[in-house]
């Protein structure tokens, strides 16, 4: 029998949103997240810390230049709108609702978040460093050293 290697930090019933910790867009997102995922499905990452960085090279993604959420579920990885579909299944309605979003072919719903995911900077701005957790949601976020 195989053991299965998870990536670092990452149990086999975690489910880690790993987002670029500059990016204004992708800070309102994980925003969203804490404010609507009221279960706590999800636990985030910059893709900036040495946590997110041991993630990335797990999958043998760019530690350099990133322009995809992933989403990190046990063993697996999602990215660019997969990642956000599954995201959107596990939270509550009315936002699950854009999981119809599926329906699209999977090159089409990539080639539109390709779109906002190069252009992300431009359209809404980027922080100089990346933003810290507040005290009330630190426990959201993976943490090596917890």
């Amino acid at each position: 029998m195989t053991k299965v290697k998870y990536p670092p930090n990452v149990g086999e019933n975690d489910s880690v949103i790993l987002f670029d910790g500059i990016c204004k867009l992708c800070n309102v997102w994980t925003q969203f997240i804490i404010r609507v995922d009221t279960q706590q499905h999800f636990k985030l990452c910059s893709v900036q810390s040495s946590e997110g960085q041991s993630i990335l090279n797990h999958f043998k993604m760019p530690t350099e230049h990133f322009d995809t959420m992933l989403l990190v579920e046990g063993e697996q990885c999602f990215d660019k709108s997969d990642a956000f579909l599954n995201v959107v299944t596990k939270l509550s309605y009315p936002w699950r609702l854009f999981y119809v979003v599926k329906i699209l072919p999977q090159g089409i719903r990539n080639w539109l978040y390709d779109r906002i995911a190069r252009n992300r900077y431009h359209l809404f701005g980027q922080y100089d460093t990346c933003i810290l957790p507040s005290k009330e949601n630190e426990n959201r976020f993976i943490n090596s050293k917890k």
